[in-house]
């Protein structure tokens, strides 16, 4: 504990500030916006997930792609197993870089829920 406080006492780190200035919600800025405590700040429009979610389910193997569309049911209305369901989920989490827990991944029965959890996933890319 000696040697560290004389060691802290000899030792000087330059010390940067951030100033903010409040601006009204609406005034544009040249500046940038800073996003804080994130690491991942490229996150996807929901337009886009349901592009790219139609896209992996209609290059499914056992899915004829005339049918898919943003509110089908993966068993009801495209006749996949729970297997199947299954695979999907996998390709959707390769497709968008994630990793969806296996309690969330049971849940995503639909191309509705598969978009919505995805829109709604932060490190969505």
């Amino acid at each position: 504990m000696a040697l560290r406080a004389a060691v802290l006492r000899h030792i000087r780190l330059p010390i940067q500030t951030l100033s903010l200035t409040a601006r009204p919600l609406g005034a544009s800025s040249s500046s940038t916006l800073i996003r804080w405590m994130s690491s991942h700040d490229d996150h996807i429009t929901k337009e886009e997930v349901i592009d790219r979610v139609l896209s992996v389910i209609k290059s499914f193997p056992k899915v004829d792609p005339s049918k898919v569309s943003p509110e089908v049911h993966f068993q009801k209305d495209l006749g996949l197993d729970s297997l199947d369901n299954v695979e999907i989920v996998m390709a959707l989490e390769e497709e968008f870089k994630l990793e969806i827990p296996d309690k969330e991944a049971d849940k995503i029965d639909s191309c509705n829920l598969a978009i919505e959890y995805i829109s709604n996933h932060p490190m969505a890319s």
